[in-house]
Parts: structure tokens; C-alpha cells; sequence
């Protein structure tokens, strides 16, 4: 990479780092210390600015880079993370914004213990919310270790390290500073940012094949290598039943594990009432639907003006697609316009991933304080100690996020973020639907339900391909693979439901008839509701 390319680039990056940090600055000096405004921004938020900051929570570095990487290697199969992503949206406007608005305060803890017993539904259910946030982070720290050694033309581990160390230590000012209020404002611009930047890219590809789609598609598997096995289902998942079991796996995963993502539905909280939640969700599915769409013509593109080798000598998970094809794109490695291009999208991917980081430390770190260190102290916690507590936890998730990121640095971001999902899905999703729909649920299910998906999970990925047995495991040198899928929602998805099952239907508590009704009338009518 040349020095006008790095120069200009790192400009770009000063420049939104800046600009984030001077709206972080303005934001903390208007802040009155309170639990309501770090964890919800005061719920001042309207609508459209909600669904521009759920965008720019949910439209990471895994859809940028690790999508946009994955159609180019592996054509249709990569695809997939695309339509998964965005159907999963479906799940949470039809059946989660609205009622976790009405039912909760700050958490998805505060839902499951509106009825039950608090405490041990607290603990179980902010242990899942920070488990499922560290996974996250992992993938955004990945994509920031990428993409700098990319800029910087630097592959060394060093480089890579210093990276994921800088943005830790950004988030954990934007949040500690800042709070809900702070990481708002930088979703909202940071959403504009890479909306703006895929637009731009996504024309450049289609004036260069004249607008002609097919023509596109054509070419991309001419380069590939595969020919029409490119547009085919099975490069990827269709090898074998073990492939395409993965494949089911994963689907699974994406379009259930949105639902239960602790940054996502700290975001309802965010605004005044369930309407505006609601509303805000439809906002998002507009900006977020047209991203993806757009992330297939990258992805297509890359494969056919880049080209997977290129793409896959760069970077082997294919993370670094979409800024070589901006390179291409701009006429060249040694053109301005390539130069300009290059740096532009390389800024705009570097804002999403310290965007995203500063979203899910602030949901891990609410988790931590208001479940957490509230429900271990024998008295009730004071709002304002709860939100130092918060603020110290901001710090010791990131030193977790960036020690596991290094470790993880060779693999794909949006693989990572399957995972996220998938313990997401397996842990969280089964408490909260039980928790607003089954009459009988009680504390023993909501406990049994959490860590029955969530244990299960995490067990499955240890004993996966992903952490040893193969060369691209994180361990290429042992092998302790019991497990063949490489995603575990297959499996422990199904456990998390049947362990709330069973933990209900075998516990001696009756379940209080008359909480209940309470959550059901503030969750469909928001009487009540906080």
C-alpha cells in the first residue's frame, strides 16, 4: 500500500475520531449522572434517530467487510448471511420491540424479572447478555485488526495488536463518557457515513458492467474459478449433510439470534414509548434492507473485478474485499481516485467498527452493573454507584474483547458474528418469548432456559472446527473436535426452549397468575410501562 493511500486514509480516520470524540465531550457535559440517562440517553430519542442508531448498530464490520468478502469467495453460499440477517427483522418488529419496550426498563433482564423471582433470573440473564456482547466485540475487533494492517500494508501481529488495542481504548471512552446518549449520536452518524459510502460504491460497480446485472453475475463466476457452481447453492454448505446441516445451522442463528442481542434491545429503551419503538424498528428494516441488498453487488463485484484470489491473498477469511475492489474501482493502486476511494470506504469501515464496539460495551456494561453487581449486593444499589459501576465494567470487557480479538484475528467477521447469534438465539431468545407468552413460566424455567442454551452453546463451539482439529481452527495444532457442525444453533437452540420446558413444568413454584396478567396488559397496551 502506498504512502498517499495511508496518509489519506489515516486522515479520514483522525478526522471522524475527532469528530466522535468532540460529540462524546459535548454530550458528557450535559449528563446529570442518573441510570436513566447512561443506560437510555434520557429516552429523548425520536423515531428516525432511533432507527438511523439501530442501523448503525446492527450494519457492522461483519456486514461491511465479512459479508461483502463472503459472496466473493464463495458466491451464493455467502449470500445467504445477507438474507439472514435481514429476516430476522421480521422477528423482532412482529414479535419482541413493541412488548420489550412496555415490559423493561434497561435490559433484557428487566423483562424476564417483572414476574419472577429477581435475582437468580438477573444473574442467569446478565451473564448471557455479556457473554453474547464479548462474542460480538470479538468480531468487530477482528475487522479493526484487518483493516489497519491492510492500510498500513503491515500483516505483522504487532500491527494488529495495536489496532485492536486502540479501538478498545476508544470505546471504552466513548462509553464511559458518554453513555446512551453519546453512542447514539456516533450510530446516527456513522450510519449516514456507511449508507453514504455503499451507495457510492454499489453505483461505481453497476456503471462499470453498464448497469447490466447479469453481465455482473456472469463475470464473477467466470473469475472464480468455479464457473456456475459460483451462483449455485452448495460451495460453501453443500458439500456434504455435515455442510448443509451447518447451513441450517446458521440460518437458524441469524434469523433468531437478533432478537435476543443485548445492544439491540437496549436500543428500545431508548425512545419514548412501544409506538416509537415500533416505529423506529420500521425505520430500521428500510435502511437496513437497502445495505443488504447492496452488500450483494459488492460482494459480486469484488469476485469480478477484484477477483477471489486477489481477495483471498489479501486476507484468507476474504475481510478485506471491499476495500480492494474501492481501490480498483477508483482506477488503481496508484491513481488519486483509487487513492481517495481506498481511504474513504477504509474510514467509513473503521467508524462502523468503533461505532458497533461503543454500542455493545454499553449494553454489556449495563448488564453487568444493573444485573449483575445489583442483584449480588444484599441492598438495594444507589443509581448513581450502579453507573460507576457500569463505567468500570465498560473497562474490563474491553481488555476481554481485545485479548480474545487478537487471539481470533484470522478468522471471517460475519463467521464471528454467527456465532454471537447463535448463542444469542440459544440463551436469550427462549426466556424472552416464555417470559411474554407462557401463563405458567416460572423462575426455575427462566434459569433452566438461560443457561441450557447457553452452556450447550459454548460447549458445542469449543468442541467445533472452529477451535481446533482443522488449519483454519483457532488451535490448528491440537485436535479436541467432537462436535462436526461449525455453528451450534442446530443443536442448542432446540435446548434452550426444551430447558425452560422442562425447569417450568418440574419446579414446585406456581407461577403468580395475577403478575401475568400485569406484564400481558403493559406489554400490549404500555399502561404502566417506564
Amino acid at each position: 500500500m502506498t504512502g498517499n493511500h495511508q496518509t489519506l486514509a489515516l486522515v479520514l480516520f483522525s478526522a471522524f475520531i475527532a469528530v466522535t470524540l468532540a460529540i462524546t465531550t459535548w454530550v458528557s457535559r450535559d449528563r446529570h449522572g442518573s441510570a436513566e440517562e447512561f443506560y437510555a440517553g434520557g429516552r429523548l430519542f425520536s423515531p428516525m434517530e432511533n432507527g438511523f442508531a439501530i442501523a448503525g448498530d446492527y450494519m457492522s464490520a461483519a456486514s461491511f467487510l465479512g459479508i461483502s468478502g463472503l459472496i466473493a469467495l464463495f458466491g451464493y453460499d455467502g449470500l445467504l448471511y445477507s438474507v439472514g440477517f435481514l429476516v430476522a427483522w421480521l422477528v423482532v418488529l412482529f414479535l419482541v420491540a413493541e412488548l420489550v419496550r412496555n415490559c423493561g426498563r434497561f435490559t433484557l433482564a428487566d423483562v424476564v424479572a417483572a414476574r419472577m423471582s429477581e435475582r437468580p433470573v438477573r444473574i442467569a440473564a446478565g451473564t448471557s447478555s455479556v457473554t453474547v456482547s464479548v462474542l460480538y466485540l470479538v468480531a468487530q475487533m477482528v475487522g479493526a485488526g484487518s483493516l489497519v494492517a491492510l492500510l498500513l500494508g503491515r500483516t505483522s501481529a504487532a500491527a494488529q495488536c495495536w489496532t485492536v488495542v486502540g479501538v478498545g481504548a476508544l470505546m471504552v471512552i466513548y462509553v464511559s463518557l458518554g453513555g446512551m446518549r453519546a453512542t447514539t449520536w456516533i450510530q446516527i452518524v456513522k450510519a449516514v457515513l456507511l449508507l453514504g459510502g455503499t451507495v457510492a460504491l454499489t453505483a461505481l460497480v453497476l456503471v462499470r458492467f453498464h448497469g447490466d446485472f447479469d453481465r455482473l453475475l456472469l463475470t464473477a463466476a467466470d473469475r472464480s474459478g468455479h464457473g456456475n457452481a459460483f451462483l449455485a447453492p452448495g460451495l460453501k454448505y453443500g458439500a456434504d449433510w455435515t455442510a448443509r446441516f451447518d447451513f441450517i445451522s446458521l440460518g437458524l442463528a441469524l434469523v433468531l439470534g437478533t432478537a435476543g442481542l443485548p445492544h439491540i434491545l437496549s436500543r428500545f429503551y431508548t425512545v419514548p414509548t412501544a409506538r416509537a419503538a415500533r416505529r423506529s424498528v420500521v425505520w430500521s428494516i428500510g435502511l437496513i434492507g437497502g445495505f443488504y441488498l447492496m452488500t450483494i453487488v459488492l460482494g459480486f463485484g469484488a469476485a469480478a473485478i477484484v477477483g477471489p484470489q486477489a481477495v483471498r491473498e489479501s486476507n484468507a477469511a476474504g475481510n478485506t474485499a471491499v476495500p480492494l475492489l474501492a481501490l480498483d474501482l477508483g482506477g488503481g493502486a496508484d491513481s488519486t481516485g483509487g487513492t481517495v476511494l481506498f481511504a474513504v470506504v477504509a474510514a467509513v469501515a473503521f467508524a462502523t467498527i468503533l461505532a458497533v464496539v461503543a454500542g455493545i460495551t454499553l449494553a454489556s456494561s449495563a448488564s453487568v452493573a444493573h444485573d449483575l453487581y445489583a442483584s449480588l449486593r444484599r441492598r438495594r444499589a444507589e443509581p448513581r454507584s450502579e453507573v460507576a459501576v457500569a463505567r468500570a465494567a465498560a473497562v474490563g470487557i474491553g481488555v476481554v474483547a481485545i485479548a480474545l480479538g487478537l487471539l481470533a484475528r484470522d478468522l471471517n467477521v460475519a463467521f464471528l458474528v454467527g456465532l454471537a447469534f447463535a448463542v444469542a438465539a440459544s440463551a436469550n431468545l427462549p426466556v424472552l418469548l416464555y417470559s411474554l407468552f407462557w401463563r405458567g413460566f416460572t423462575t426455575r424455567g427462566a434459569v433452566y432456559a438461560v443457561y441450557g442454551g447457553l452452556v450447550p452453546a459454548l460447549v458445542l463451539v469449543v468442541l467445533s472446527p472452529v477451535v481446533s482439529g482443522s488449519p483454519e481452527s483457532l488451535f490448528p495444532g491440537v485436535d479436541f473436535q467432537y462436535f462436526p457442525l461449525q455453528n451450534p444453533g442446530l443443536v442448542s437452540i432446540p435446548l434452550g426452549f426444551l430447558a425452560g420446558w422442562f425447569g417450568t413444568v418440574t419446579s414446585a413454584e406456581v407461577a403468580d397468575e395475577a403478575k401475568h396478567a400485569e406484564t400481558e396488559v403493559r406489554s400490549l397496551t404500555g399502561a404502566g410501562a417506564v
